[in-house]
């Protein structure tokens, strides 16, 4: 399959890509995957949640939200020391990359801001990790106050397609979303940007989320796919992802759109049977969230990580690789 970076891929494109039969759209998935990656391998990254809770945006998925009443546990922001600990301690369990996240709208300016730049610094000179934040909306020059404390990546997911993003979120706009994801690669730093799958959306509205993240120029180097968690107490609790092969699906047509990017099973994965997951990494899916808990939702164990990995043949990539695999 021949996908034309030439000019911009089109909606309709994409949707060729999506219908394909399920195991022609794998095998091409997979075709363009070792043509920019290597098979073998799977990148570990570890997210933390810094700050917890008390957000005041409206996002209906999420219990960090103050406008939902979930049993979330709110948490002050950690001391930079005990980030850096949290870091190393990934690190030593296999991890190349470690994400910051808080609970905010917004980067705050002032002592909050500055402890987050003293945590990205200590977590830096740890070496051998990429260093990913993902703190809100963001201006340039907060962006690139974090570039020079070391961070390499900034996360801010779209979260599905701009026509669907009114059901999900009131309280920021989609352009509010891509003028922060703007002012990052202005400010030099790489982008990890992503959304969330079975939010009632279409799979029209699926489609139109890649099709939104291959119009950014350049294209994310990283792209988050999350597997809805319903939580109790946020409006969207009684959503579910449906069909995995579904969810299939959409990893290998973002592995088809986005050849060079890493492709990350996020959320989810803790419900997901081992042959699901094993699917996705056949999809293309190259690095998933490892530890217990993602910010504020269950995660698939360590254990049961590293048995299936094992069990697929898949190695974790080593931090000498990283230099050389984009």
């Amino acid at each position: 399959m021949s996908i034309p970076r030439a000019i911009p891929i089109t909606h309709s494109e994409i949707r060729k890509i999506y219908d394909l039969p399920l195991l022609t759209l794998l095998f091409e998935a997979q075709s363009m995957h070792r043509r920019y990656h290597n098979p073998e391998r799977v990148q570990l990254s570890t997210l933390l949640s810094i700050k917890t809770g008390r957000c005041p945006e409206d996002c209906k998925y999420c219990p960090q939200s103050a406008h939902h009443e979930s049993a979330l546990k709110i948490e002050p922001l950690m001391e930079p020391a005990r980030i850096v600990q949290a870091a190393r301690e990934a690190k030593d369990s296999g991890a190349t990359r470690f994400c910051m996240g808080a609970a905010w709208r917004e980067v705050p300016d002032g002592p909050s801001f500055d402890t987050v730049l003293r945590a990205v610094s200590g977590v830096a000179e740890l070496g051998g990790l990429e260093v990913c934040c993902t703190l809100g909306m963001m201006r340039q020059d907060q962006a690139e106050r974090l570039r020079e404390a070391g961070c390499d990546y900034y996360n801010h997911n779209l979260d599905t397609s701009r026509e669907h993003y009114p059901e999900i979120i009131t309280t920021r706009t989609y352009d509010d979303r891509l003028a922060t994801l703007g002012a990052a690669r202005k400010a030099g730093l790489k982008l990890c940007c992503g959304g969330i799958i079975g939010m009632g959306e279409s799979v029209d509205d699926r489609l139109g989320l890649l099709w939104e993240l291959s119009q950014l120029d350049p294209a994310p180097e990283s792209v988050p796919i999350n597997a809805y968690v319903a939580v109790p107490g946020t409006p969207l609790a009684d959503q579910s992802l449906g069909d995995p092969l579904e969810f299939v699906r959409i990893v290998a047509t973002a592995r088809l759109v986005l050849p060079r990017a890493e492709i990350r099973l996020s959320a989810g994965r803790a419900t997901m049977s081992d042959e699901a997951q094993a699917l996705c990494f056949l999809a293309g899916a190259n690095s998933i969230f490892f530890g217990d808990k993602l910010l504020t939702t269950p995660n698939a164990a360590m254990a049961a990580d590293q048995s299936l990995l094992q069990r697929l043949g898949l190695k974790p990539l080593e931090a000498v690789e990283l230099e050389r695999s984009f």
